[in-house]
């Protein structure tokens, strides 16, 4: 299997219908069953009016016009049409309220999956592609959607209509009738054959689909990376492949019903043949009136078209279970890191001693299915106020301490504290509110500058928003911008530089008023000037916060409290800026690599 395939293998179909599966999709149904009801009732109402009209064209043939009784006649005229009205009401009535139904469970769903989203750990997205995750809140609940507004109420309306149709011609003639149905068995075996076909063709066309916005969301999400190489005949090529497999899987589908839709057309035109050839020699024997055999004409052209239909809802059906599958699968995710059973307060008033107990923490197993350490057995311990910088080659774990204290991982060994609390016992609310974060990559919504900012928080005023971009720079680059803190960034504050952006970022930080900052290679990605403005507002706010620095550059934390030097996931110098140069140790050759003169 290549690898290609397995990313996508769970766009396969499983069984075309779960029991299990529809039990729980049932549930959703609960909430309105007022409304499953009345629709189901409607539902039987136009069905057995489907039988009124032939009905109605018997006694006419049979009674009114060979007895020339006009009264009785425009008395039948009158009742088929008002049959058919009455019908167009119904049927208006059913379509409003399964639609309605529809989208208020496809309201409910898409909720209760992006809440489910909202708290799901971090390692869950570093398992599963963001495309995968939006395909499962949008087009997987879409299709549940129809499930519910054109599958599982309205095919009462196919198995009624069927009854209904059965017992009047039972009723009228039952061997003309049995005569009508012989051509059943192979109208099942066609529906057979047609749904083995189908369901592999939606198969294949869910695999291509995914592999297709797979293929555009790498794409458009790396297009610097392409033109920049001149990739662009080379992903044309290859979108026109997986292009081209999409095409051919809906046209074998097309294929299919196109095959299916005229053989039941044929069987239809079968039976009434078969009608008129045995009605028709049963008319001239006297045994069968004219008025049934042109009710019986009428009823075999409506008595197929609901098998087509009930054809159609399998094949609904069977979508419908593969996205419930993959929306429950989501939905049924164990999130790890939870809210304590009864969480310990923290006082309103943060210290912000920091503590880290022997910690070992690893992302990922080894291929022997030994934890792959990213840190061994860290333990430091950061008083309040005081100023700490984490410093380290790339990968030696300077990223994780702050994961691991914001609890966006949880550690496999030790613990850590805040304030002298584990945070394990304090809720994830509380604790992330002590805490301000300043990442390096930095993300901005589509939203105002205001917004960003604020995001969205009602206990932050204009002022505030403002004050906190003043104290950092930020308020000469709003200054700039045409509508000022209601201007939109765009996607991911595009319209900004990256400086630009980090500097928002870091008056974000700051209106939340944090008892401990946290700079995570904040200052890596701005030039001079902007990083000049950082650090001249950063000096003074630091003063009174429990503050940790995790830098590349050296020259950056120069004038922190301690410095704690990691190499390979280990703690291994720690000390001021100066007592670690004269110690020879790895803090001062990373200080002599990055300073040592150009040769």
């Amino acid at each position: 299997m290549s690898l290609e395939t397995e990313l996508h293998e769970e766009e396969a179909l499983g069984k075309a219908y779960d029991a299990r599966l529809m039990k729980r999709l049932l549930k959703y149904l609960a909430p309105y069953w007022w409304l499953v009801g009345p629709a189901v009732l409607i539902l039987a109402a136009a069905s057995a009016l489907e039988i009124v009209g032939p009905w109605l064209t018997k006694i006419a043939l049979d009674e009114a016009i060979p007895d020339g009784n006009g009264r009785l006649l425009s008395f039948l005229a009158m009742g088929f049409l008002g049959a058919m009205v009455v019908s167009f009401f119904l049927q208006y009535t059913q379509r409003i309220l399964t639609a309605w139904l529809g989208q208020r469970i496809m309201y409910d769903l898409r909720k209760e999956i992006f809440a489910k989203l909202q708290r799901l750990d971090l390692s869950f997205y570093d398992r599963n592609p963001v495309g995968r995750l939006i395909t499962r809140i949008t087009s997987d609940v879409e299709t549940l959607n129809e499930l519910f507004a054109s599958g599982i109420v309205t095919v009462f309306g196919d198995v009624f209509t069927l009854t209904f149709i059965v017992a009047a011609m039972l009723g009228m003639d039952w061997k003309l009738a049995l005569v009508a149905f012989s051509v059943l068995p192979f109208v099942a075996w066609t529906a057979f054959l047609f749904r083995a076909r189908v369901r592999s063709a939606y198969r294949d066309i869910r695999v291509r689909l995914a592999r297709i916005n797979s293929f555009l969301h790498e794409r458009f999400t790396g297009i610097r990376v392409v033109q920049l190489f001149n990739r662009e005949e080379k992903d044309a090529r290859e979108h026109h492949r997986v292009n081209l497999d999409y095409l051919e899987a809906h046209l074998r589908s097309i294929t299919y019903y196109a095959l299916f839709f005229p053989v039941i057309e044929l069987f239809t035109a079968i039976a009434l043949a078969l009608i008129i050839w045995n009605g028709g020699s049963s008319i001239l024997e006297g045994t069968v009136t004219v008025g049934v055999v042109t009710a019986f004409l009428q009823y075999a052209g409506r008595f197929f078209r609901p098998i087509q239909d009930l054809s159609e809802k399998y094949n609904l059906l069977q979508g419908a279970m593969a996205s419930s599958e993959r929306i429950f699968k989501l939905l049924d995710e164990d999130i790890e890191i939870l809210d304590p059973k009864a969480p310990i307060p923290l006082p309103a008033s943060t210290r912000g001693e920091i503590e880290f107990r022997d910690v070992w923490f690893a992302y990922a197993q080894t291929e022997d299915g030994e934890p792959d350490w990213v840190l061994k057995g860290v333990s430091f311990r950061v008083d309040p106020a005081e100023k700490i910088a984490v410093v380290g080659h790339t990968g030696a774990g300077k990223t994780t301490l702050v994961n691991l204290l914001m609890r966006f991982y949880e550690p496999q060994r030790g613990s850590i504290l805040l304030d002298g609390v584990p945070i394990r016992d304090v809720s994830l609310k509380d604790l992330r509110d002590r805490i301000g974060l300043v990442l390096q990559d930095v993300f901005l919504f589509s939203r105002d500058v205001g917004y960003n900012i604020r995001l969205g928080s009602e206990e932050i005023g204009d002022t505030q928003i403002q004050s906190a971009a003043r104290r950092v720079g930020a308020d000469r680059i709003v200054g700039l911008l045409p509508r000022g803190y209601d201007q939109p960034l765009g996607e991911r504050g595009a319209s900004l530089s990256v400086g630009e952006r980090q500097l928002l970022s870091f008056a974000r930080a700051l209106a939340f008023d944090p008892s401990i900052l946290i700079l995570d290679e904040a200052t890596s990605s701005v030039d001079s000037e902007i990083e000049a403005q950082i650090e001249e507002a950063t000096s003074e706010l630091m003063k009174g916060r429990t503050s940790l620095v995790i830098a590349h550059r050296l020259s950056t934390v120069q004038g922190v409290d301690r410095i704690l030097v990691f190499h390979h996931g280990e703690l291994r110098e720690m000390g001021s800026h100066q007592e670690l140069l004269d110690r020879g140790g790895l803090y001062a050759r990373l200080h002599e690599l990055q300073f040592a003169p150009a040769v």
